[in-house]
């Protein structure tokens, strides 16, 4: 099964230097129905106004992954990590026992991003933090995984717990056919461009919640950018 989730449904708070979008229940956006996706928690579309951000403040026993559509965000926490990750990028901070960070964008342009928090599968770990970049052009035409809790996958950011984010983009007519397994969750939206999931036609920023056992064949409308995440 395939629902739906489109951009213009989605929980919406503008805080002036933030209009965010939440496709889970989030902070004052409350929905039963959508508390989570399996163990996705939060995906939240944000678009940060130039030189403001998140001041510091804590998490705790949950892997954030950030991921970068356009300028660049700032990080710096309680452990001394400090790095600037710009748009294609993806950062992930497990935030196990307990760590405080910031979040600016430092920029002269509009940053956006995808936060996407999934459920830990290691409570109380010590915390950690990583970024990485991953060149559009190595991902045409195929999902490349971009955070991992999955041995095997060596050339990812490392998450706790056994989901896989991964990203592609397509040229109009492409297609990327995909298997989510028994007692999984999967979840797609695409950063830009229009595709269709089997029939279901997902317009840029839109959500599709994709039930476990489901066949899906992606086929780009335009040409698109997509992030795609595999859950327990």
């Amino acid at each position: 099964m395939i629902e739906k989730r489109p951009f213009a449904g989605l929980g919406h708070a503008d805080h002036g230097w933030l209009n965010a979008r939440h496709h889970f229940s989030f902070a004052n956006y409350y929905d039963p129905g959508r508390m989570g996706w399996g163990s996705i928690r939060v995906w939240n579309d944000d678009e940060i106004a130039a030189q403001s951000g998140f001041p510091p403040h804590p998490h705790r026993d949950m892997e954030i992954v950030t991921y970068v559509r356009q300028g660049a965000i700032t990080h710096e926490d309680s452990m001394g990590n400090k790095g600037r990750t710009e748009a294609g990028d993806v950062q992930v901070m497990s935030a196990g026992k307990g760590i405080r960070h910031s979040e600016y964008n430092l920029e002269d342009e509009e940053t956006r991003i995808f936060q996407i928090w999934i459920e830990t599968a290691e409570r109380g770990a010590d915390p950690r933090w990583g970024a990485k970049p991953f060149p559009k052009a190595d991902r045409s035409g195929r999902l490349v995984t971009l955070a991992s809790g999955f041995d095997e996958d060596q050339e990812a950011l490392r998450i706790l717990t056994p989901a896989r984010v991964m990203g592609a983009t397509l040229k109009a007519g492409e297609t990327i056919d995909y298997e989510v397994g028994e007692d999984r969750h999967a979840y797609l939206v695409p950063a830009t461009g229009k595709l269709a999931a089997n029939d279901v036609e997902l317009d840029a920023r839109d959500g599709a919640a994709i039930s476990g056992g489901t066949k899906v064949t992606l086929t780009a409308m335009e040409e698109s950018e997509i992030v795609f995440v595999d859950a327990a």
